[in-house]
């Protein structure tokens, strides 16, 4: 009965750590937003929950452009998602068209340059130029006034 019992007790060890390992991914996995390309251009974006906006912030330093969307709302901001995104480069080209950004944090890995940058949501949208250096990422923030209606977004 002895032996039995020390045969079990590393077996039921790796089983449990096992099963704490699979729980521990599985949860990772629930909040990591998918890394998307168009035209070549690689973006991720969103921060809807606590522990996906910690993550979209954490990431942010090793990427080359960071956008963060969000609504004025009296002496703070609220977070904006379905933010309908398109970036031109400086001779007008579509680097990105009209991608959405699921939550309030959208980061690409765009080449050194000047761009101008358009985030629409509930149908106003905000422009602004952002110049990307090769090796300092650039943060953005596109804020949008009160009273902006994302209710109305379609």
């Amino acid at each position: 009965m002895k032996n039995t019992t020390r045969i079990w007790r590393p077996v039921a060890a790796l089983a449990i750590g096992g099963v704490s390992l699979f729980g521990a991914l599985v949860a990772q996995a629930a909040y990591n937003p998918p890394i998307r390309m168009t035209n070549g251009i690689e973006y991720m974006s969103g921060g809807i929950s606590s522990d996906e906006a910690a993550l979209m912030q954490s990431v942010a330093p090793r990427w080359p452009a960071t956008f963060e969307f969000a609504i004025k709302d009296g002496t703070r901001a609220d977070f904006a998602a379905d933010v309908s995104v398109s970036v031109r480069d400086a001779a007008g080209r579509d680097v990105l068209a009209h991608v959405t950004a699921e939550g309030p944090f959208m980061v690409a890995r765009l080449e050194p340059g000047r761009y101008e940058v358009e985030a629409t949501l509930a149908g106003r949208t905000l422009k602004q130029a952002v110049e990307i250096r090769a090796g300092s990422p650039t943060r953005t923030l596109f804020l949008w006034p009160a009273g902006t209606d994302v209710s109305a977004h379609s």
